[in-house]
C-alpha cells in the first residue's frame, strides 16, 4: 500500500516538482495551496507524512504545525518544514513546536525525497518495535514515562515536543555513553545526513532550558564529540 504524502505549499512550480518526484518514488501525493486547506486535508485524509512550507496564505505553516501537534491523530505525524534561507528564527520556532525536520529553500529535490523516505522508515520501525518492558525512567529529579510520553520534574509536568522527548529518551536509555550528533540524527530523525547537526543542538538547547537546575545541567556536552547524560 502506497504511503500518502501531503504537500502544503503555495508555489505551484515547487508543488509540481515535489509531486512528480515523490510519485516517481511510488508515493501517493495530496496537495494543498494554503494553510486552511492543508489543515483540513491533514485532519481528514490521514497522510503518513507532511511537507509543510512556512510562508503560506490563510494560516501560516507555524500555525498549521501548532494545530496539528495538539490533535491526537496528528501529534506524532512526521512533518518536514520548508523554510526560507534567512528565516533562522522560523526554524527554531518550528522545531520548538514539534517539526521533525526542516529543509532550507532553495533545496535539492533528491535530498527532500531522501528525507521523506528516511522519516517514513523511522516511523515504520517504531511501529514494528515491541512495547518496552520498562515503563518509566527516573534520573535526579526527573521521571520520564515511556508509554504516556509524560515528563515530570520535581513532580511538576514539563511539556516537551515529540522530538525533544525522543532525544531525552535516547540519551537516558544510553546513560553514561556519549552519543554523537550524527548518531542522534540517525536514531531520532531517521536519516544519516551530516550537514544538519544544528537540528540536534537546537533540541538540546531547548531541553536544557526546560529540564536543567540552576546549579547543574542534566545533559553534558562532550566537546567535539556529542552529548551524554551521566
Amino acid at each position: 500500500m502506497e504511503k500518502k504524502i501531503l504537500v502544503i505549499e503555495d508555489d505551484k512550480h515547487i508543488v509540481e516538482l515535489i509531486q512528480f518526484n515523490l510519485q516517481a518514488s511510488h508515493y501517493e501525493v495530496i496537495t494543498a495551496f494554503d494553510g486552511k486547506e492543508g489543515l483540513m486535508k491533514a485532519l481528514s485524509m490521514n497522510p503518513d507524512l507532511i511537507v509543510l512550507d512556512i510562508m503560506i496564505p490563510e494560516i501560516d505553516g507555524l500555525g498549521v504545525l501548532n494545530r496539528l501537534r495538539v490533535e491526537e491523530a496528528t501529534k506524532r505525524l512526521p512533518i518536514i518544514m520548508l523554510t526560507a534561507k534567512s528565516s533562522e528564527m522560523d526554524k527554531i520556532v518550528g522545531l520548538e513546536i514539534g517539526a521533525d525536520d526542516y529543509i532550507t529553500k532553495p533545496f535539492s529535490i533528491n535530498e527532500l525525497v531522501a528525507r521523506v523516505k528516511a522519516h517514513l522508515r523511522r516511523t515504520q520501525r517504531e511501529q514494528d518495535l515491541p512495547k518496552v518492558a520498562t515503563k518509566s525512567i527516573t534520573v535526579r529529579n526527573l521521571t520520564v514515562d515511556l508509554e504516556t510520553y509524560e515528563v515530570k520534574k520535581k513532580g511538576e509536568a514539563v511539556r516537551l515536543s515529540l522530538k525533544e522527548f525522543e532525544l531525552l529518551r535516547t540519551l537516558l536509555e544510553n546513560r553514561g555513553k556519549v552519543l554523537t550528533r550524527n548518531q542522534l540524527l540517525d536514531e531520532i530523525w531517521g536519516y544519516d545526513f551530516y550537514g544538519e547537526t544544528r537540528t540536534v543542538d537546537v533540541h538540546i538547547r531547548h531541553l536544557r532550558s526546560k529540564l536543567d537546575d540552576e546549579e547543574e545541567s542534566l545533559i553534558d556536552t562532550v566537546r567535539g564529540i556529542g552529548y551524554k547524560i551521566k
